[in-house]
């Protein structure tokens, strides 16, 4: 079985945020850090090289392959701010068509900048998937 490439890490998340070249992305990374930590309730833990995420769970597909991945997280790339949350949850494409400008992937939503979104839909979003995650895999 392969062996996950991201994992939890105890790189400085201040040190990571500091690193990033972008002026405005940086300002904005430290913001997103204090609303997922405010809205998780979990210190922010550097995930590999690049992700800043917020608690943990252990998965188990059927397939057999398993491991750990933050609850919720997101990484302030060259392009846009990728945000990590459940892949699917409760009301997403709803609260996506109010979130402001983005693009969504199948694991992440990609933002340009903070002024870009509805912060407060951003909450709901990271709650809502949150508590889909620790559904889906509760904690043992």
């Amino acid at each position: 079985m392969a062996k996950n490439k991201t994992t939890e890490t105890e790189s400085s998340v201040v040190d990571f945020i500091n690193s990033v070249g972008d002026e405005a992305k940086r300002k904005d990374a430290f913001e997103l850090l204090e609303i997922m930590k405010n809205v998780t309730g979990f210190e922010p833990k550097m995930w590999g090289p690049g992700i800043i995420g917020f608690g943990n769970y252990h998965y188990k597909y059927e397939s057999g392959h398993e491991g750990n991945a933050p609850l919720a997280g997101f990484s302030p790339r060259k392009d846009a701010i990728s945000l990590y949350l459940n892949s699917s949850f409760e009301n997403k494409e709803e609260l996506l068509s109010k979130f402001g400008k983005h693009k969504a992937g199948k694991g992440c939503i990609y933002i340009k900048k903070l002024t870009d979104i509805n912060l407060e839909i951003l909450k709901t979003m990271i709650s809502t998937s949150v508590k889909e995650i620790q559904k889906l895999y509760p904690p043992i």
